[in-house]
């Protein structure tokens, strides 16, 4: 990497961003789903904003993994490698970490984001694929959230303390660190145990530990609403691994006596802590009582997720949009026949990027509703067809079609028997519902599907949904969503205004009863209000723009954390 590029960054006090995920392009594979093109958004919208963040992520060359369906809805996984080479410059230092009585070297690249007014967020990327590592350790930075639990504990201990350590040896001048999830915590316990050695690195002779002064340089972005989904390890583990590098009765005291919750050593270690919706930060509290959860509902970045059809109207009605969303208010101004034809722009380009990819056909006159997440059980994507009777009724009168994507965890089995379900029902209910499935989500498919579709669909299980960003990209570009209240759409939804709730907050979260709403939503109000009423449903698409995609965007958000918690 060239000094002289890299240089400026060493010059200004930055916060450092950690993320075991980051969604920097849809061809750098780096990211999974909803967590790491958060991440990315954040750090895109530092640089619109000029916040100095430095983003720290693993480099994850073989990325998540290339999904393919076969034709029963089975899902098969392959590896999605990328080269570097082609993205990053290599920076010159190395450091080690602690790993199981030896050390494992670490070196990071150098991936940067510019922004609006040409301001640079620089992202580190960090690599063991180095000659001085063994082949096993060559490769803990191969798979993002692949492997067993030492396998992941490796990857989160070169996250944490890794990252910390080559943040140091490049010269950054680090005021506070940021935490988006528990998977980096363990960088708190390396700045904590810093505290207790001197400037050579020495243990002093009086263990001291400085929790008060960590604390204040540490903030937590939790995003899981159930404690299942906290990383944990046993210490048994967590001692043949780290050794001597920890004090182990220090570690069970911040991160909880039976096993190391990478949660709870987060919380433990942050004097800001927050969830991503008011719902989720709700949740939180009473799954972490004691700590104090702020709130700051997430968003997602304007310039990256608005469809050019979409783009292209707002530069002509709302100016300076992208780097003020919030003049986004002013959308219900925009002519009817304007946005309808940039809308109808954007279903053509999904319903041509699912005749190549398919050979199917679509009907640009039917009305498509979209479905794309991370598929899991609590995403509860079986609900449109929970009674698939119900279903075959509606359509049999007002024809319906249906995109879905997403992946299931190579690991879990019950998504991919969902998914094979899924397609089994599908393929039952007849003519009238024309229906794909697109493999290999990405953010590429992402922008096509959440702006080609004329609704979003999104029905997880009260309270699961943190946040749920999909349905913010939707609005953006002028779709309205059909959604339970959970999440950001429990924020966000205004009934008939800026699309319609699935359910009520006080019912009981049962799946028949929220499958009834949806099915009585679909027929009695939105299909027919799409058929019958151009001027009405038009009206619903400048409300997600005006009520919605002004509010839930990340350069508010950024502003908020720049305001709020980066300097307190």
């Amino acid at each position: 990497m060239n000094r002289i590029r890299f240089k400026p960054f060493l010059h200004r006090r930055s916060i450092a961003y950690f993320s075991m995920e980051i969604g920097l392009h849809s061809e750098i594979p780096t990211y999974s789903g909803g967590l790491g093109v958060l991440a990315g958004d954040t750090l895109r919208s530092a640089a619109d904003l000029e916040i100095p963040l430095v983003g720290v992520t693993l480099i994850s060359r073989q990325g998540y993994f290339r999904q393919q369906i076969e034709p029963d809805g089975g899902q098969l996984e392959n590896a999605d490698p990328w080269d570097p080479r082609k993205w990053c410059s290599p920076l010159r230092a190395k450091i080690c970490v602690p790993l199981e009585s030896r050390d494992v070297w670490v070196q990071a690249w150098l991936y940067t984001i510019q922004g609006c007014n040409s301001y640079q967020v620089p992202v580190l990327l960090l690599d063991t694929d180095l000659e001085e590592n063994s082949i096993d350790d060559r490769g803990i930075t191969n798979s993002l959230y692949g492997g067993d639990n030492t396998y992941r504990l490796k990857q989160e201990v070169v996250l944490g303390i890794g990252g910390v350590r080559v943040l140091r040896a490049l010269g950054f001048n680090i005021l506070t660190y940021h935490m988006n999830e528990g998977h980096s915590a363990l960088l708190a316990m390396e700045l904590l145990l810093q505290t207790a050695r001197d400037e050579n690195g020495h243990p002093h002779e009086q263990t001291s530990y400085d929790v008060s002064s960590i604390r204040d340089r540490c903030l937590f972005t939790t995003h899981t609403p159930v404690e299942a989904g906290q990383d944990k390890f046993d210490y048994e583990l967590v001692s043949s691994m780290l050794g001597e590098y920890i004090d182990l009765s220090l570690m069970k005291e911040l991160a909880g006596q039976d096993r190391l919750n990478m949660t709870r050593l987060a919380l433990n270690l942050s004097s800001y802590v927050n969830g991503v919706a008011k719902t989720h930060a709700e949740t939180s509290r009473s799954l972490f009582p004691g700590y104090r959860v702020h709130t700051v509902t997430n968003g997602i970045h304007p310039s990256t997720w608005a469809a050019p059809p979409l783009a292209q109207l707002y530069d002509r009605y709302v100016p300076n949009w992208r780097y003020e969303p919030e003049l986004l208010v002013r959308a219900d101004q925009i002519p009817d026949e304007p946005i309808w034809q940039a809308h109808q722009q954007a279903k053509q380009l999904l319903i041509e990027q699912i005749r190549r990819e398919t050979d199917y056909e679509f009907d640009p006159e039917q009305p498509i509703i979209g479905f794309a997440r991370r598929i899991t059980a609590y995403k509860r994507p079986y609900l449109l067809f929970s009674s698939p009777e119900r279903l075959q009724q509606i359509v049999s009168k007002q024809p319906l079609q249906l995109v879905m994507a997403g992946k299931a965890h190579p690991n879990d089995e019950p998504a991919k028997l969902l998914m094979r379900e899924i397609h089994s029902i599908c393929n039952s209910i007849g003519e009238n519902f024309r229906w794909i499935y697109l493999p290999n989500y990405n953010m590429e498919l992402a922008l096509t599907l959440v702006s080609g579709a004329d609704v979003w669909l999104n029905t997880p299980k009260r309270p699961m949904e943190a946040s749920g960003t999909s349905g913010m990209k939707a609005a953006l570009n002028a779709v309205p969503n059909l959604s339970i209240l959970d999440g950001w759409w429990a924020e966000g939804c205004i009934e008939q205004i800026t699309g319609w709730a699935i359910g009520t907050p006080a019912m009981p979260d049962v799946d028949q009863q929220d499958a009834d709403s949806l099915y009585d939503k679909l027929e009695r109000v939105v299909l027919p209000l799409y058929r019958n009423d151009r001027a009405g449903w038009i009206r619903v698409m400048k409300g997600a723009v005006s009520k919605n995609a002004y509010y839930f965007n990340s350069l508010r958000m950024m502003r908020r954390y720049a305001a709020e918690a980066y300097l307190r």
